[in-house]
């Protein structure tokens, strides 16, 4: 069902970062040049997952192997992306398993393989059981709290962001059309078939740019468009908008390209988890999409873009996770995270900034308006600013500013509830909606907060203390 209603936002932010990615794809697996790709499969993805391990160094497996189970979640795997050795099994204090990496085969990959099952002549118990023993169920996550399902947990909804608007936004339309393999178009719509069994569809698009796209055509799904500054493509926003979360009720969410490669198993009956992941930033010579598979490390030629130091960001700007340039190491930062849709190169801002904001500053970026730049009228072309990575700053008192209220859409307080999370009051937590968000919600606040907080790490601190409590 399509609905023509536009969601309009009014609050948020479109923070304009230059070096956005150009509609162009290289292929870079399983081997490029000469290199031989390491997949690594992290149980640090995931929230509260405790990994039980699977296999050990040297052993081989095929792609769809798995590789260690949850146990919380007993029956659950996660599985190779690749078939090939197990090249390191990595681990942290404690002995806790950081990720199991593998050296993919060179030349033939070999698979898994299952019966062809077609998702709408099929129950949902039927549908369940394939996403738990395939290793895909891992792909869901469970609002609140950000987890992977348990095995009998029913949402009410699950919901399916369409669009990008964060910083350096990618084009899913552009992805999902794009991939390797063949009939690449199909597998989304596959996709949607099957977790339309288990529970209502919400898939939410671009009013402006994407009212004409295949996404709009999708069967099986309820279409919802959105039109407004970030943070209108993130699924938390949306979710708030078409179906808020009340305490007692879950709901799932998932990865556009995720969804397809559920198609593609439903499809074909082997798991090929590909994604096309776009590089960029201000320093990038040539922003575009490179095809990977999930989990893939990569090669020191390509991250060697730009001049000077950069910070190489896994997702986006605002709420991605740091990578190492070393990528020989073993290290479980230096791999590709499970859902990453592209990777962002940023100077390191470690310099001394003379004056700070006493500065006129005509091109540095401030949502404040401290700087003059604010006032100027090419305050939002991203060719007009620089930016780093640093915070201008030392942490600070937590002031109370109004300008969280001006960036955050949901109906919360988000400067209130962030107070909650710091003194660890769940009751006021939960009167206070922490239940509606995760910690990227609230990335935005972060970033314009003049007391440099790390306020998403506190939202996350406050939702895991409640999981913990409730024994999730």
């Amino acid at each position: 069902m399509n609905n023509l209603e536009v969601i309009r936002i009014k609050k948020g932010l479109d923070i304009p970062i230059p070096g956005a990615v150009e509609r162009k794809t290289e292929l870079l697996f399983p081997s490029y040049d000469g290199y031989q790709y390491k997949y690594a499969v992290k149980p640090t993805d995931y929230v509260g997952v405790a990994p039980r391990l699977l296999v050990s160094e040297g052993a081989e497996v095929l792609a769809g192997s798995p590789l260690f189970e949850d146990k919380n979640n007993e029956g659950i795997p996660f599985v190779s992306p690749v078939s090939g050795k197990v090249k390191a099994i990595v681990r942290g204090e404690k002995r806790k398993l950081l990720s199991v990496i593998v050296e993919a085969n060179e030349g033939i990959q070999h698979y898994h393989t299952h019966p062809l099952v077609d998702p709408l002549s099929s129950d949902a118990d039927t549908i369940r059981n394939i996403l738990q023993t395939s290793g895909m169920w891992n792909m869901l996550r469970q609002r609140p709290f950000g987890i992977v399902p348990r095995k009998g947990s029913q949402p009410k909804a699950i919901f399916i962001s369409g669009f990008d608007s964060s910083p350096l936004p990618v084009d899913y339309d552009y992805m999902l059309q794009n991939r390797h393999l063949p009939q690449h178009s199909d597998d989304f719509q596959w996709g949607i078939n099957a977790l339309s069994r288990i529970a209502p569809v919400h898939l939410s698009l671009n009013a402006k740019s994407q009212r004409d796209s295949f996404l709009a055509k999708t069967g099986n799904a309820v279409i919802h468009f959105f039109e407004g500054p970030h943070p209108a493509g993130l699924v938390g926003t949306q979710i708030a908008f078409i179906d808020p979360i009340n305490k007692g009720e879950t709901v799932w969410t998932i990865n556009i390209q995720d969804v397809a490669t559920i198609g593609f198993w439903f499809r074909k009956g082997f798991y090929y988890p590909e994604r096309l992941v776009a590089f960029c930033g201000p320093d990038v010579v040539k922003p575009k999409y490179y095809s990977l598979l999930s989990g893939s490390d990569i090669p020191t030629t390509i991250l060697k873009s730009g001049s000077g130091e950069q910070r190489i960001i896994c997702g986006d700007v605002l709420s991605g996770v740091s990578m190492r340039r070393a990528i020989d190491n073993f290290s479980s930062d230096s791999f590709l995270s499970a859902s990453c849709d592209k990777v962002c190169f940023l100077p390191e801002g470690d310099y001394y900034d003379f004056m700070g904001w006493l500065r006129p500053n005509f091109r540095k970026y401030s949502f404040s308006r401290t700087f003059l730049s604010g006032f100027l009228k090419r305050r939002t072309e991203s060719s007009f600013f620089t930016f780093d990575t640093g915070k201008h700053g030392s942490v600070r008192p937590l002031f109370v500013t109004g300008e969280f209220e001006k960036l955050v859409p949901l109906d919360i307080y988000p400067m209130q509830l962030i107070k909650a999370c710091i003194i660890g009051d769940i009751d006021l937590m939960e009167n206070l909606g922490i239940y509606e968000v995760e910690p990227e919600d609230l990335a935005l606040c972060e970033f314009a907060d003049t007391s440099k907080t790390e306020i998403q790490a506190i939202i996350r601190n406050g939702l895991e203390k409640i999981r913990k409590e409730l024994g999730l």
